[in-house]
This record gives C-alpha cells, structure tokens and sequence, in this order.
C-alpha cells in the first residue's frame, strides 16, 4: 500500500495497516499543537486569543471587523512610559497619550430615570485609562446642580440626559493615582463652561489636587522648554490644569490653554488625509511662541468599531502630516478616542515611535539606551513581542474593554440635538 504526496511526484511505503498508523499519528499531532496553544496569559502580541484571559500582561483580546480581522487577537493595552526608558529631559521633549473626553465612558450610569442622550468616547474608568498609560485628560465641565459636572452637551449647557458625573468624582481618581504613583505627572485639559467665581479652585482643593499643583509662574510663556521630568517630580509639581477660558489665568490662576500649546481643529478636519488645518483658537502650528503640540485625532462621530482601523495606517499617515505642519515637531498629546482599539499595536505603537525619534533618534522608544549617544540605538528582538507596559504603578490580571472583544453595539436610539451648531440626528442600529 502506498502513500503518496500531493503531487504524487514522491510516495512512501507503508504496511498494510499504514493508514491506521498514520492516523493515529497525524491525530497525536494535532493534541499536542492544540494543547500547545497559548492561554491563561500566554498569549503573546499578535498571537490568536479567546478570552481576555489568554493574553499576556499588558494586551487584552480583540479584533477588527472594520478592517475584515474577525479572529479575536492580542493586541496592546498599555503604554510604554518614555521616563521608564529616559528620565531628565524637559517636559516638553515627550509625548504622551490623551483621551478625549475621558470621562465619557460607554458604560457610565445615566442619572435615575433618565436616558442618556450623548456620544461616547471611552470604555473604561479613568482610573483604569491612567493605570494603562494615559497621562491626559480631556474634561469638559459645567455649572450643574448647584456644583460642577462633567457633561457631554452642546451650547454651554448641561442638561439631566447630557450629564455623567459631579467632576470632584473624577479628579478624587486622579488624586489617588498620583498619590500612588510618586513619579508620574498627569495634564488635565478642560473645556470649560464652568462661570460660578471661583468654582475650579474650590473644586481642585476639594479633590485635594494643589499639592500636586504645577505653578503658572513656572510656565515657559514664550516658547522656551519647561523644567525637566526629574525637577517636576522632586519638587511634586506633578499636575498640569489648562482652561479654555482666558480670564481665569488672571482671576484663578489656571492656565489659559492658547497660550502654552498650539493645536490642531479637532473633529473630521483633524483626520483629513494630507491635512493639518489648526484650532481656530490656536497660534499657528508652526509657532515657536509655545512649547506645547496637542494633537487632535479623533472623528466628529465616535464609532467605537471603527477606532481599531482609524488607529492603524491613518494614525501613523496624521501624526507625519501634523509633524511636517508644525515645522517638523513631534506632538506632545495624542489626543483620541477608543484609546485601546486596535489592529495590533495602535496608539500606543505610534506614540511609542513618536517619542523614540525625539527622545533619542530611534525608531521607537523601546530602542533608546539611557546614557548613549542621540541615534544610537538597540535593536529590539522580535521574539519579545509583548510590550513591557511600564506605567506608575502595578497592574494586575488582563487589560479588558468593557463587554467583550467583538464589536459592541450602541442601543436603538435616535440621538437628536444640536452640536457645534448643526442640527445631527444619528441612529445607531
């Protein structure tokens, strides 16, 4: 009896009971490569995933239908913090990751016995966006039941169905994460509808963030680098506050946002192919006046199954048309939605690579040596394909997005109101 190749080019004698034989033989095969299949944390970047579980510290579990990749992979979770790598550069020589509206979270409770009428940005806690490398926040906040909130709306208004949480709640989280991580520095960013006098200070002190208070005296007001990581966290001036409101520099103390950093338009105009236009508001991109870039890279609609492809090629395409519109200078805040959706690597790969090639000349960060010349750079082994997520502090167990790692689906809802003074009505199947 013979057995022969596919090609029959080749065939190997076998005794009578040879396919017997070679059954058994093809089926201890497949045992031992099924049960050699990565899980209970295993699971490596990239490898094939069933759970959140089976991945590796640091990854959780997901796919991308938007981009035909329905096989739930590993993919990244966390952030390389570039001080973990290099430490004592000025503030503004790094780049960080910012959500955008941050605490707009899918699975925020609405207030009781109202639906909630409003996009989402998130899906996970604040606390959590901080634990997995975020070190901006976005935070827009009213004058709301007799306090300030954290509001989703339009025309400078909060409304009960627009409403998600007094902002003290949020920043007591920030408080605590700085509190626990000593050696980290976290930007707030506020769009600020906020008149009541004096409200933000009362608010920062209630949280019990003017300890960590990075004083406006110290802001570098034309241009020049701002003091070095190392000399912010000696001196606990770990906390950067930025307003849209100009008039509350001089009244509260809070910078006013324009001044310090220049900005890209946010929305739609922000992810258009081949084009960097700025922030009305904004100096130009290319102004040396201030030392900060954010930049903005985030639809006007967020989508929340289309974040994994937005944050694939286009990211990377963006981040070098802005690069190039402000005079070739690598942005300082990433600023996103979805932070965590991905194809692979995502935000974080890019921004890994953004601060490679400012802090050290390299591809990415994960390639800068401590110590050795500008360029000189390591070379990173593909066998470790899980990133080493270095935040402030520990984190345990899997990185998970809220429900699970296939496409989530908003309610059945019309969502109708005005915003940026067009009238919208979307439905979300």
């Amino acid at each position: 009896m013979l057995a022969c190749s596919v090609d029959h080019s080749s065939c190997l004698r076998l005794p009578a009971n040879g396919f017997l034989l070679l059954y058994h033989f093809l089926f201890f095969s497949f045992f031992c490569l099924s049960s050699s299949a990565c899980s209970n944390g295993n699971c490596q970047l990239l490898d094939s995933c069933s759970t959140a579980t089976d991945c590796a510290l640091g990854l959780y579990c997901g796919n991308c239908p938007a981009m035909d990749k329905t096989q739930p992979i590993c993919t990244r979770g966390q952030a390389t913090i570039p001080t973990s790598v290099i430490n004592g550069l000025a503030f503004n020589k790094y780049t960080w990751v910012v959500t955008h509206n941050s605490f707009s979270i899918v699975d925020a409770p609405p207030l009781p016995g109202v639906q909630r009428v409003t996009f989402y940005n998130q899906e996970d806690s604040v606390t959590n966006q901080l634990t997995n490398g975020v070190r901006g926040l976005m935070l827009d906040m009213y004058d709301f039941e007799d306090d300030i909130w954290l509001c989703h709306s339009f025309h400078g208004q909060c409304y009960d169905f627009t409403a998600f949480e007094p902002a003290i709640n949020t920043l007591r989280e920030v408080e605590t994460f700085l509190r626990n991580n000593p050696s980290e520095i976290v930007t707030i960013i506020i769009e600020d509808y906020v008149h009541t006098p004096k409200g933000l200070t009362k608010l920062f002190t209630d949280a019990g963030l003017t300890q960590y208070w990075f004083p406006l005296t110290k802001m570098p007001k034309k241009g020049q680098d701002w003091p070095t990581v190392t000399e912010m966290v000696q001196q606990n001036e770990r906390l950067l506050v930025f307003t849209s409101i100009g008039s509350k520099e001089a009244d509260e103390g809070i910078a006013y946002q324009w001044r310090y950093m220049v900005e890209n338009e946010s929305g739609d105009p922000g992810i258009k192919e081949g084009s960097c236009p700025k922030r009305k508001e904004s100096q130009p991109l290319n102004s040396r006046s201030a030392s900060l870039f954010l930049q903005n890279y985030f639809p006007t609609i967020p989508i929340e199954d289309q974040a994994c492809k937005e944050h694939s090629t286009p990211l990377a395409e963006m981040v070098g048309t802005c690069y190039r519109a402000a005079g070739n200078l690598m942005p300082n805040f990433l600023a996103v939605d979805f932070y965590m959706r991905s194809d692979g690597g995502g935000v974080f790969d890019a921004v890994d690579r953004m601060n490679g090639q400012t802090i050290c000349g390299c591809s990415t960060v994960t390639s800068c040596q401590a110590g050795a010349f500008f360029g000189s750079c390591k070379s990173t082994a593909m066998a470790n394909r899980t990133p080493t997520a270095t935040t402030g502090g520990s984190v345990s167990g899997s990185v998970q997005l809220s429900g699970s790692y296939s496409t989530i689906n908003l309610p059945n809802i019309a969502l109708i109101f005005i915003f940026y003074g067009l009238s919208l009505v979307i439905y979300f199947n």
